[in-house]
């Protein structure tokens, strides 16, 4: 399925600004693995995102809602997320 926001340009989701909702275009190559592990916490393309929190240190981890879920993820995970912001 080819969703039309895939066109536009992506970002991660670890770059992404607070407070501001994204949808989950698709994930960075090369970290199989945990992609896996992301994709069996829920995360699939075409999802509602939005960054709540990031920690003091470093700005790890993330605190993310995922659809109607709050899921903390290290930064270099959410790193391995794109999304595209919405208008």
């Amino acid at each position: 399925m080819i969703y039309a926001f895939m066109a536009k340009n992506p970002t991660n989701l670890d770059e992404l600004p607070s407070h501001k909702t994204a949808q989950i275009s698709g994930f960075a190559a090369g970290q199989g693995s945990l992609i896996e592990k992301l994709r069996e916490i829920g995360f699939a393309e075409g999802d509602e995102v939005e960054v709540l929190h990031r920690g003091f240190i470093g700005g790890s981890p993330l605190w993310v809602r995922l659809n109607r879920s709050i899921i903390a993820l290290r930064k270099i995970e959410a790193a391995q997320i794109q999304v595209v912001l919405h208008p």
